[in-house]
């Protein structure tokens, strides 16, 4: 649970980053991408904070539950 805690708040300093370039960006192309990036972190960040708080974080991408690419022998037969 810790990993996905850092992951947290790694996306919440990229967050951060992102609106603080946004802000300062006098290129409305860069204005736009910066604010769009910022606004996928939050998503992320808040599907985590979904995960953290009701206990599921090990049973999805982070954990055992995740789907693994078929097996050569699987393809074969």
């Amino acid at each position: 649970m810790k990993d996905v805690q850092a992951h947290l708040e790694k996306l919440r300093a990229q967050i951060a980053e992102c609106e603080l370039i946004r802000d300062l960006a006098t290129n409305p192309l860069k204005r736009d991408t910066f604010g769009r990036m910022a606004e996928h972190f939050k998503v992320l960040a808040d599907q985590l904070e979904y995960l953290i708080k009701y206990g599921k974080a090990n049973e999805t991408f982070l954990g055992s539950k995740t789907q693994q690419p078929f097996q050569t022998s699987d393809l074969n037969s």
